[in-house]
């Protein structure tokens, strides 16, 4: 199938309106997390129960990304766009009025299942809209807002109850949202996926185990790794998992066709981009905790010292798409996470409790560039290995990936920490801090090793051609 001719305004008001989307979804993943303490006052709900306010919302997001995919290729991509940021507006607006731990932590689940619909479908949507040799610098800039959004939103979340009140960063999603809709009804083309029916036993198996492994993975640290809870959700997950594949193999409509893992492009840009954000939510978890706990600055100081890390996702990222429009994803992906594990390495190194922040400064520059060059390399060599029409289900698969090593990111590093430190002084802080830092960065530096495995650009090949997908099996 070609991919359908669209034109530039539209793919402008493509981009611009996924990113918004996406920018208000990627935010409200960590957009609480400085805010906990503030809400458990007015609340007046212990900080273990209040955690779920930000545990239901990555819960939903990373379990039905999945979902959202399947469901946008039959209802419509932009249909269930638009019911996706509908439910996120409407939860946010909840969120706001909530006046209980409990119908806050409903509202953020809702959230998490529009978020889930935005995310997936914005990047089905943006791939789609975009032709080949352009495709790196859409997703450069889409994954260049979104990175941003996901690292700034201890920051948001701290200046905002800070200068105002916690309930401002529900409300503020609720005009952007209702200016947004009307606007994607007016401007965004529909696009459907190939499949006419969903595969129900497929749906309810990926669905069952990717609840299971996020499930388990928040749940480690608190009800212990050993526990017979955790230990049935992960090897139950793994069984629904393996049951997936088995189905998917042999169904006559699979929802997801396993062929695509045998694709070197598709399988390796998967794996890397699992690792990317299992390092990256380790960073964003620890960096501000950091910065206050031993360096003793507010939530509003924290966030405006990590600028230097998180701009160069703004600015980086859209440049490192459209270079990887030209030279291949493979050369941007090994280097970028080298240079990733590299400045986390270095901050590791770098922390003590006497210590100033401008020794975190060249290291954090590091870092966040490499992340910028990995962010769209990854998101176009996974698009770019599948034909047109398994955009969305391309796209949902790697949502997902996105999610599950954010969760599971924060998971590993938390539990190094508490093995090696804790929040009792400045220098037990840092004693848990270096080594839950130095195992991002060892995620990382495998991620690298991983993405050797991408294929190389053939000269005269425009990224993400769906023409070239056999150079890459």
């Amino acid at each position: 199938m070609s991919t359908p001719i669209v034109s530039a305004v539209t793919q402008r008001w493509v981009l611009v309106l996924g990113a918004i989307a996406s920018l208000m979804a990627a935010l409200d993943t960590l957009v609480v997390a400085t805010a906990l303490s503030t809400i458990r006052h007015d609340l007046g709900a212990s900080l273990q129960t209040l955690e779920w306010t930000v545990n239901g919302y990555n819960l939903s997001f990373a379990v039905l990304l999945m979902t959202a995919a399947v469901l946008g290729d039959r209802f419509g991509r932009k249909r269930m766009f638009m019911v996706g940021l509908g439910m996120f507006v409407a939860a946010s607006a909840s969120c706001a009025l909530s006046t209980s731990v409990v119908t806050l932590i409903a509202a953020r689940v809702v959230q998490g299942i529009g978020a889930a619909l935005i995310m997936s479908l914005a990047l089905a949507l943006v791939s789609a809209a975009f032709p080949p040799e352009k495709r790196g610098m859409a997703m450069g800039l889409l994954q260049g807002i979104t990175g941003l959004a996901v690292a700034c939103g201890p920051l948001v979340g701290g200046a905002v109850a800070e200068g105002l009140s916690w309930q401002w960063i529900f409300w503020l999603n609720v005009p952007i949202g209702l200016v947004a809709l009307p606007m994607v009804a007016a401007r965004v083309p529909e696009g459907f996926g190939p499949d006419t029916a969903v595969d129900g036993t497929g749906l309810a198996l990926v669905t069952g185990g990717a609840f299971g492994v996020v499930w388990g993975l928040v749940r480690g640290n608190i009800a212990g790794w050993s526990s017979a809870e955790v230990l049935i959700s992960l090897v139950g997950a793994l069984a629904l998992l393996a049951a997936f594949v088995a189905w998917e193999a042999r169904a006559r409509e699979p929802m997801f066709p396993m062929r695509l893992f045998v694709n070197r492009g598709f399988a390796a840009g998967n794996t890397a981009i699992f690792l990317t954000f299992a390092a990256l939510f380790g960073e964003v978890f620890f960096y501000a905790q950091f910065l206050q706990a031993v360096l003793h600055y507010g939530p509003l100081g924290a966030g405006l010292r990590l600028l230097p890390w998180t701009l160069t996702l703004f600015f980086c990222a859209p440049a490192a798409g459209a270079l990887a429009d030209r030279i291949g994803e493979r050369p941007l992906m090994v280097s970028g996470l080298a240079l990733m594990a590299g400045g986390m390495f270095w901050v590791a190194a770098s922390a003590d409790p006497a210590m100033t922040y401008g020794a975190f400064v060249i290291p954090f520059i590091v870092s966040g560039v490499g992340t910028s060059m990995v962010l769209p390399s990854a998101q176009s060599a996974v698009v770019g290995a599948v034909e047109h029409a398994m955009l969305g289900k391309a796209a949902g698969a790697n949502s997902m990936m996105r999610e599950l090593g954010g969760v599971f990111g924060i998971a590993i590093a938390a539990a190094v920490f508490a093995a090696t430190g804790g929040y009792a002084s400045a220098a037990e802080f840092t004693a848990g801090f270096g080594p839950a830092i130095e195992v991002g960065a060892a995620l990382a530096l495998l991620g690298a090793t991983v993405a050797l495995a991408l294929p190389r650009r053939r000269a005269g090949v425009p990224a993400a051609d769906p023409e070239a997908k056999a150079v890459s099996v």
